[in-house]
């Protein structure tokens, strides 16, 4: 279904297109709109149909082919090429400005004001002769030709801004048949004259779901033969498995398998999105696989009962009383990163950690924000983590001198951990040792539910069975009648990080030094010197931090919930 003036529909069937195709044609056919800003997954491939064989090509040549077959005239612009006619040169030819000067310029300023000069020729062809003549127009990377931080006002910038505006409002253009493309990854990027262009619809591409994935597999399937031998079985798990992929993606590992006659198996399919999604995203995000599971956490069994009910809940897609987000916060070294891990294997669900999205060059950040939350949408269940959340989630008001990209970064993660629309799909957790450095819009009911206190050991007890735990993995035997030996030694509020270090020192003791002496006897040498990494009034606070942030109570150990109750440490 290709995009006429006359508004008959020509070319592939609608049930063919991708909703954001038949979107844009409703759109342009009912005349709502002619200018649109397509934005989003406009990197990747896309299916191309034909009558005999099916293509993958970029957005451009989908356009093409696909919207555009009936245009009298397609011109391009993109600041390598300049502009480019991509069809009906000889219509264009006519045109007497062209036929004086045939040298189409590069720079954004005179391209634009070529192409806007062109356009209102055609219009008064209409107007005065009654010549309709059908146009389009791409333009390719729009944000790096109109970009929406300049780094100062800049005159140049703001004229071409204008002029394509225009294209949208003067009468002359919007009565003639004219449609425009924008094409850039991600709107933040894009000049806000032109984002906020009431006449501009918004299209956005998001990666390929799970049907597309199939649908791509299916059609690809003559032509990678070996690659996809064994897929061609079970097409709806690899496509279930391998969304948050992108179609350019997949076409790059089918084609290296093809060359190696290696079929793409079922068993590497985990591992290959890993490596496909992470490249994709530039170093943005980083997937934690993990086979451990709640057992593998020590202590807390309130806590890991809590989260075994929302996981149970989750598979049965009771998704009601499933919180949209968790709060780990408790002090430094006490595991939370560890229980993420546990909580992903327990629940069998990806588990995104969100590394430094933040970026030097202006409007970067929020261009990086964006395409994290599009792999997001597309990944289907995962969890969602960010560590140090007090220092990377930004701030409401910042006076930082960052020119409010922290303000901004907070408003567009606010806005997309309280979609209601995201519950059961993605649930984020957030893990600080500050929670009261995290702004208390972001820690509401809505976005975090659940705020889960962490601590270290309350007694010498678990503090030595922590150590005990941590050394047997290291093939060091410590048995439970051994804990009078040391249990005056055992220093208060032992967390995981501290043990974890015990351990490893008391391995490379016995390894280098004592390996003749009894590892209990190592142990006690290496808690004779110990001091404790984390000052004893540090500690305290973000124990008080911990408890007061907690959503319930019975989270709190009671040896614990008694001395924050005392007055003398409780305020």
């Amino acid at each position: 279904m290709a995009m006429t003036d006359s508004g008959t529909k020509h070319g592939p069937r609608e049930n063919d297109l991708p909703d954001w195709a038949v979107e844009l044609i409703a759109l342009y056919e009912s005349k709502a709109s002619s200018q649109f800003i397509l934005y989003g997954n406009v990197e990747d491939r896309l299916l191309l149909p034909g009558d005999d064989s099916v293509e993958l090509g970029n957005l451009a040549d989908f356009l093409m082919c696909v919207m555009l077959p009936r245009f009298d005239v397609v011109l391009s612009y993109d600041l390598g090429n300049g502009i480019r006619i991509e069809k009906g040169g000889e219509v264009f030819a006519q045109w007497p400005h062209f036929k004086e000067n045939p040298q189409l310029p590069k720079s954004p300023r005179a391209a634009v004001e070529i192409l806007t000069h062109y356009f209102r020729y055609c219009g008064n062809l209409r107007r005065l002769k009654g010549l309709r003549l059908q146009i389009g127009c791409i333009v390719k990377a729009a944000h790096l030709a109109i970009p929406a931080f300049p780094g100062g006002l800049s005159y140049d910038l703001n004229a071409i801004a204008l002029l394509i505006r225009e294209w949208t409002a003067e009468s002359l253009l919007s009565e003639h048949p004219l449609v425009t493309f924008l094409i850039t990854e991600n709107l933040n990027d894009l000049h806000p004259l032109l984002v906020n262009n009431p006449r501009a619809s918004h299209i956005k591409l998001p990666l390929p779901g799970r049907d597309d994935l199939r649908h791509c597999l299916e059609a690809l399937t003559p032509r990678y033969r070996v690659a996809l031998g064994e897929a061609a079985a079970n097409f709806d798990r690899y496509a279930e498995q391998l969304c948050g992929t992108t179609l350019s993606a997949i076409e790059g590992l089918l084609r290296t398998r093809e060359y190696q006659r290696r079929g793409l198996g079922a068993d590497d399919l985990v591992k290959i999105k890993k490596s496909l999604v992470e490249k994709e995203c530039s170093g943005l995000i980083e997937f934690i696989e993990s086979k451990r599971t709640l057992d593998d956490f020590h202590g807390q069994e309130k806590t890991k009962n809590w989260l075994r009910q929302d996981i149970a809940l989750w598979n049965r897609n009771d998704l009601a009383a499933l919180p949209m987000g968790y709060l780990l916060c408790g002090p430094v070294g006490t595991g939370k990163t560890f229980l993420v891990e546990c909580l992903a294997g327990e629940a069998g669900v990806p588990v995104v950690k969100l590394k430094n999205f933040r970026d030097k060059w202006v409007g970067s950040t929020e261009g990086n924000l964006e395409k994290i939350f599009r792999l997001l949408q597309a990944l289907g269940r995962c969890f969602v983590f960010i560590d140090e959340a007090d220092q990377a989630l930004g701030r409401r008001d910042s006076d930082s001198g960052d020119s409010n990209v922290s303000g901004r970064i907070y408003a567009m993660i606010a806005q997309e951990m309280g979609n209601t629309a995201n519950r059961g799909r993605i649930v984020w957790i957030l893990a600080s040792s500050r929670p009261d450095l995290i702004e208390i819009d972001l820690k509401r009911p809505g976005r975090i539910d659940v705020k889960i206190p962490i601590f270290p050991a309350t007694s010498a007890l678990e503090g030595f069975q922590l150590i005990a735990g941590l050394c047997r993995r290291r093939g060091m035997d410590i048995q439970p009648s051994h804990f009078a030996a040391v249990e005056s030694l055992i220093p208060s509020g032992l967390t995981p990080g501290a043990a974890e270090a015990l351990a490893v020192k008391v391995y490379r003791y016995h390894r280098t030094q004592s390996q003749s002496l009894e590892i209990i006897d190592v142990l006690r040498d290496c808690l004779v010197d110990y001091q404790n990494p984390v000052p004893s009034d540090v500690m305290n606070f973000q124990i008080q931090l911990a408890i007061r942030e907690a959503s319930d109570l019975d989270f709190v150990p009671p040896a614990l919930l008694a001395w924050a109750r005392d007055a003398e440490h409780y305020k």
